[in-house]
């Protein structure tokens, strides 16, 4: 599903954000990424994405090794990934239906299969209620909830969440992590980056910990911080 192979990444001045990092994520796992800020989650997220390009190394996403994609393909390899971003990063002139819907006409979905999934999904997130709202109606919880249906209204074989939790108070913050839970019980790989130390803490699920852009701990039920 994803694999890093001797990924480095070093930035301008000799910044090294990833060094030599090596993992292997199946389908279906839910894993979380964790470490300290300036750690390389970020890095690690944006070179999945392809949003920047490894210094060294190989990365495999789907079998497809996505260092060696071409330009043209990339939209191709997005579209089998759903991405939920701390800022939310909706479409302010938009309501909830049409945000969500929006995804699935910049993949060419029929307008029948449009009017048809997008309440089944607003409905899985809780949101059948504000359908013909706009994201500044909504509270913060809400307006990632819709960023979470956007992201999984195509299917995509894997859900990326980079600090997803970062602007929500925790009761909000826990809503949004058992609904990834569920998604992912329904098949779709979750790669989630975050801080919320109490959330990785209860969830056991896997822990990949990052230190200075070196993995320093990769454990199937981990914790946040180091295991004792």
């Amino acid at each position: 599903m994803i694999k890093f192979i001797n990924v480095s990444k070093k930035y301008d001045k000799g910044i090294i954000a990833l060094s030599n990092i090596n993992f292997e994520i199946e389908s279906g796992e839910f894993v979380f990424i964790v470490g300290p800020s300036g750690a390389g989650k970020s890095t690690l997220i944006k070179l999945l994405l392809k949003e920047e390009e490894p210094t060294s190394g190989t990365i495999i996403v789907n079998k497809k090794d996505i260092t060696k994609m071409k330009r043209k393909e990339i939209p191709y390899l997005r579209r089998s990934m759903g991405v939920v971003f701390q800022d939310f990063r909706l479409l302010p002139n938009k309501t909830v239906f049409e945000n969500v819907a929006f995804a699935m006409e910049v993949v060419g979905a029929h307008p029948k299969e449009i009017r048809r999934k997008v309440p089944m999904v607003l409905s899985l997130v809780g949101l059948s209620d504000k359908a013909d709202q706009y994201p500044q109606q909504l509270s913060g919880g809400e307006q990632q909830r819709v960023a979470l249906a956007r992201a999984i209204v195509n299917e995509p074989s894997i859900l990326i969440a980079d600090e997803p939790t970062g602007n929500l108070d925790p009761d909000t913050s826990w809503e949004i992590v058992k609904l990834m839970a569920e998604i992912n019980k329904r098949g779709t790989t979750v790669v989630m980056a975050t801080h919320a130390k109490d959330i990785v803490d209860a969830m056991k699920k896997r822990v990949i910990a990052l230190e200075k852009g070196n993995i320093v701990r990769d454990e199937a039920r981990g914790v946040y911080g180091y295991a004792l």
